[in-house]
């Protein structure tokens, strides 16, 4: 089974109602997904992301695939935003269709902490009192992403 495999990066903001309608489409028993926003608190007032074009995509891409031959998946689906976002906005999507919903659900499970870990992106807090910081990477997102080094569905 060859999965439909949409990736996408972009400043704008995306209708997870109709990416999840275009999965729908495709025939299976379930579809999956996550949909990530920009978590607000602590005097945040803006997450900035930047990413290098050619680079991200083609990670978005390779991060698909995989999760396209781990699981019978019909369609995957990863919209990464870039560019700088306020609280509460969505930030990411990682969607996938399979003909069972514990393929999908594994999946995006994958999905989501491979993204977070491998995609390339380059993320800054901007803070009210005028401060801002790089992000670094958290060990629990690293160890969320290595338990699917060896496992495969």
């Amino acid at each position: 089974m060859s999965a439909a495999i949409l990736v996408r990066v972009q400043a704008a903001d995306f209708d997870v109602g109709a990416e999840l309608a275009r999965l729908e489409a495709l025939g299976g028993g379930g579809v999956a997904s996550f949909t990530g926003v920009v978590r607000g608190g602590g005097g945040l007032e803006a997450l900035e992301l930047e990413h290098h074009p050619g680079m991200t995509e083609a990670m978005m891409t390779r991060i698909a695939e995989e999760a396209a031959a781990r699981w019978p998946l019909l369609g995957v689906t990863a919209i990464h935003r870039h560019g700088r976002l306020l609280p509460g906005q969505r930030i990411v999507l990682a969607a996938a269709a399979s003909p069972h919903r514990a393929a999908a659900l594994e999946a995006i499970s994958f999905l989501i902490d491979w993204l977070k870990t491998r995609a390339p992106f380059w993320k800054k807090e901007h803070f009210t009192d005028g401060a801002s910081r790089w992000v670094e990477a958290r060990a629990e997102d690293d160890a969320a992403a290595a338990r699917w080094e060896a496992k495969r569905a």
